[in-house]
């Protein structure tokens, strides 16, 4: 995921446009004034810390308004499309076709212009996120670049996996198991780690300097004194 994001609002202008399967009145031909809210992002700033030049989005917002601003859109599957072109051609409406109409269908607009509009304003620097349209205070529909919701679940997942090893509680299962080094002669006499054999004494070895007598048995002569 990006790690730094901006945003801009741009109005889209005044349009009209009609949804020719809906059983209510919104079949009827119909106008909004439209406003649009752009996300954008990007893992480097640019040489003034910005994401996005602001200033440099004035070519983006002629662009939507040519396409939104005092004209009307119409889907390429509806029935009267011929009698809209019609009008286009006597002057009565400044026709656009889209493969869809509403805010929903207009935030994917939206966002198709502004990716190649911003990709190439920053040199592929920064990607548009998200759209947000508004038809009015009430209402607005948004559309969200598919490519960061699937990179975005994918590093969630990965921070999970990371978790779940991170905390893994140590249990007999995945305790790896400790290796007796420890070596022997023919006779049964455990070797020293510095490769020597431990002297035997009696029946016993000595084992170090904590058993340095063990099994030695001990007499006492004539006119000898033990303390």
């Amino acid at each position: 995921m990006a790690n730094f994001e901006s945003t801009k609002v741009i109005e889209l202008g005044s349009c009209a446009f009609r949804q020719p399967q809906a059983k209510s009145h919104c079949r009827f031909l119909h106008g909004y004034r439209l406003t649009a809210k752009f996300w954008f992002s990007c893992n480097e700033l640019d040489e003034n810390n910005w994401v996005v030049d602001f200033g440099g989005l004035k070519g983006l917002k002629e662009k939507l308004q040519q396409h939104f601003d005092h004209t009307t859109i119409i889907s390429k599957h509806d029935p009267f499309l011929d009698d809209f072109n019609d009008l286009n051609r006597k002057g009565v409406i400044d026709l656009r076709i889209d493969d869809g109409v509403g805010i929903e269908m207009f935030a994917k607009k939206c966002f198709d212009i502004a990716s190649i509009y911003v990709s190439a304003m920053t040199d592929g620097r920064c990607d548009v996120e998200k759209v947000e349209v508004w038809e009015h205070e009430s209402n607005s529909a948004t559309y969200t670049n598919k490519h960061v919701q699937k990179m975005t679940f994918k590093e969630e997942e990965s921070k999970e996996e990371n978790k779940k090893d991170e905390f893994q509680p140590i249990t007999p299962e995945n305790t790896p198991a400790i290796k007796d080094e420890t070596r022997y002669t023919k006779e049964g006499l455990k070797i020293n780690p510095d490769g020597s054999i431990p002297a035997a004494v009696g029946n016993k070895v000595s084992q170090g300097l904590g058993d340095m007598f063990g099994g030695t048995s001990w007499s006492t002569k004539s006119g000898d004194s033990m303390r």
